[in-house]
């Protein structure tokens, strides 16, 4: 395999500026929005006690899910020995701690007290999954720092294949243990399904590799350095498949839960009868986000250089989507309190329950991105993460 050389992006230019710039002032409108709702409280958003997970925390798990799913860049190249990738690993690991940050900042900035973020780090229950994740989300940053650190330093080169072998076979538990905050809460009708961890586990393939595109293509774009269309074919196949994979489980999840009478009225709704949620699943999630990038990864068209990103666009698209659904459509449901008996109250009982985001969550949400590629470029310049060039 031919040398590679890393190198920083040249900081201070107009372009390096006017981008950290940009990402700053959507991370000040965030903070702005965060100060806002906890200056007047929840209910100026569209969240209530019916629906108490919105927008942050869909932005928030996709950013979560994604991080795990770009790490796995890296680990085609390293665990699986693929050399096409291997030059890709360091972006790979550095974008898969950004998105993280950026999902927990969401997360941390939601909880009503951030201030009291010590006390839920330092007294665990571990009944709760949530607890468990706690662990898992704060491994992963170690983990994948050190795997960095084995690519980057000969000294250390030695210990490379178990760290890699170490950061593949955590990510897949950091997945499952996302993945099964949803399938172990078996008061929602629309969870409470084992399916959900390997489910969350093909969600993050197909989302983290659609970001990564997306961010290598830009920072070549924009440094100026050559970019093969033969790796960029690689990585638009590999999408189609990990879309098709996705779409599978998410067909596994619903026919499952179709095979139990119990839940048969709340797939109607979702598949059916929910309006604009209906609309979501079968054009965003399943079109937009599934099937089409599909048929562009898989495709022959010439110009591949622009079907493959937009491609990775519409899977982000559709993968907000996706969680939106599963994260607001799962609370909309009523909870079956009395099964077999018909309950009706003037709390709502029984009933579907509405939610409509406010622009200080969607605001919030955005800001998760930001903070993602801000800790992304400002990392590609303090150290050598980009290969110089990438030609075929």
């Amino acid at each position: 395999m031919k040398k590679v050389v890393y190198s920083e992006i040249t900081a201070l230019t107009p372009g390096w500026l006017a981008l950290v710039g940009g990402l700053g002032v959507v991370v000040l409108a965030a903070l702005g929005a965060v100060f806002y709702m906890e200056h007047n409280g929840h209910w100026v958003t569209g969240m209530t006690n019916q629906v108490v997970w919105g927008m942050p925390h869909v932005f928030a798990v996709f950013l979560i899910v994604a991080a795990s799913g770009a790490l796995n860049v890296a680990s085609i190249g390293s665990v699986f020995g693929r050399e096409p990738f291997q030059p890709l690993g360091r972006l790979s690991g550095l974008l898969a701690i950004a998105l993280l940050a950026g999902g927990l900042a969401v997360l941390v900035l939601d909880l009503g007290r951030p201030d009291r973020l010590m006390v839920a780090m330092t007294h665990f229950n571990f009944k709760s999954i949530f607890a468990w994740n706690v662990i898992l989300y704060s491994g992963f940053f170690g983990i994948v720092a050190a795997y960095l650190w084995t690519m980057m330093d000969w000294k250390v080169k030695p210990f490379y294949k178990p760290a890699a072998i170490l950061a593949f076979s955590w990510r897949l538990v950091l997945t499952t243990g996302t993945g099964s905050i949803f399938g172990f809460l078996v008061a929602r009708e629309a969870y409470g399904q084992a399916v959900m961890a390997p489910l969350f586990i093909a969600m993050s393939f197909a989302y983290g590799l659609a970001v990564f595109i997306l961010v290598l293509v830009a920072s070549y774009r924009l440094t100026g350095r050559e970019l093969g269309t033969g790796l960029i074919n690689r990585l638009g196949r590999l999408l189609a498949l990990f879309c098709a994979a996705n779409l599978y489980f998410v067909a596994l999840q619903h026919v499952t839960a179709l095979y139990f009478a119990g839940r048969g009225a709340v797939e109607a709704w979702v598949l059916t009868g929910a309006g604009g949620l209906t609309l979501l699943f079968w054009l965003a999630q399943v079109g937009l986000g599934g099937v089409l990038p599909m048929a562009m990864g898989w495709g022959t068209c010439s110009h591949r250089r622009v079907v493959v990103p937009m491609a990775a666009a519409l899977v982000i698209l559709g993968g907000i989507a996706q969680v939106y659904i599963i994260i607001v459509g799962g609370q909309s449901w009523p909870l079956t309190l009395f099964p077999g008996m018909e309950v009706s109250s003037t709390f709502f009982d029984g009933q579907i329950h509405a939610y409509s985001p406010s622009l200080p969550e969607i605001v919030l949400g955005i800001g998760g991105f930001a903070i993602a590629l801000l800790v992304t470029v400002v990392g590609a310049t303090v150290l050598r993460f980009l290969p110089e060039g990438l030609a075929d």
